[in-house]
């Protein structure tokens, strides 16, 4: 009887407090919940995108610099994410990078060899910079994820849809 009611006010006393939070976002105690420098970027990213498929590239660069920003904080409070260095390797590269670009994107690869983000990423950067075996060989890497990025990048090597960046 004595532990039924200790465990139901340990339930109680956690339920009715905000000491816990999901996922990467923290609260800041008015119930409002702040996200992180890696969400604040990949929103960046996806804004930049669409500006990018407009062609308002001067516009799209201004939100990849923010998001890179915000990425490298990211990156220095919780180094060594793949998914951090794979928008790292993204927004340096669209920033016109491309050297430090593909070296965040082998840093990703180092701590996740199968990441797709990255291998299609690192594809695209080959085949900008002229290395089309390279791009082949991340092409490789994507062959059995039945993925888009696969067709994305097949379709880049193949001269279909070639990015300036």
């Amino acid at each position: 009887m004595i532990k039924s009611s200790i465990i139901s006010l340990f339930l109680t006393l956690l339920l009715s407090t905000n000491s816990f939070s999901a996922g990467s976002s923290s609260s800041s105690g008015d119930g409002a919940v702040m996200k992180s420098n890696y969400e604040k970027a990949v929103s960046y990213i996806k804004k930049a995108k669409k500006f990018e498929k407009k062609e308002k590239l001067e516009k799209a660069n201004k939100e990849y610099a923010k998001a890179q920003k915000l990425l490298l904080k990211s990156n220095k409070k919780k180094p060594n994410q793949a998914d951090t260095l794979n928008y790292l390797g993204f927004t340096t590269r669209k920033l016109g990078d491309f050297k430090s670009g593909e070296k965040y994107y082998l840093q990703g690869l180092a701590i996740n060899p199968s990441h797709v983000g990255i291998n299609e990423y690192l594809g695209e950067l080959y085949v900008v910079t002229g290395r089309h075996n390279l791009a082949v060989e991340r092409l490789e890497v994507l062959k059995s994820c039945n993925c888009k990025e696969y067709d994305q990048l097949k379709a880049i090597i193949a001269g279909e849809k070639v990015s300036k960046y």
